[in-house]
């Protein structure tokens, strides 16, 4: 799954996919919410980035190191919530264009 970067359609990685048997699939334009490192994302600004200041670039690194490993203990719950599929359903017919 690829969340449509230019140099994802690139000749070389549709190439390389090709010789390696792997199939492409492309998330639609402008859909943040299907892409699952945004929602991972969302969550290590949530806990180590917001309204917190690093001194040095190592201690900023560090800091989401330290969030990323963890996800899995001491934010699961948030995790497993962010990661749940969760799409608003409409009933044909209920669309109005504006």
């Amino acid at each position: 799954m690829l969340d449509n970067a230019r140099y994802q359609h690139g000749k070389l990685v549709e190439g390389l996919a090709k010789e390696l048997g792997i199939t492409l699939q492309f998330l639609p334009s402008y859909s943040p919410n299907l892409n699952w490192m945004e929602r991972l994302w969302k969550l290590v600004k949530k806990k180590c980035l917001y309204n917190i200041y690093y001194e040095t670039f190592e201690e900023f690194t560090s800091g989401i190191n330290d969030c990323l490993r963890r996800v899995e203990t001491d934010y699961q719950s948030e995790f497993d919530t962010l990661m749940k599929l969760n799409f608003q359903k409409l009933k044909k017919g209920l669309l109005m264009a504006l």
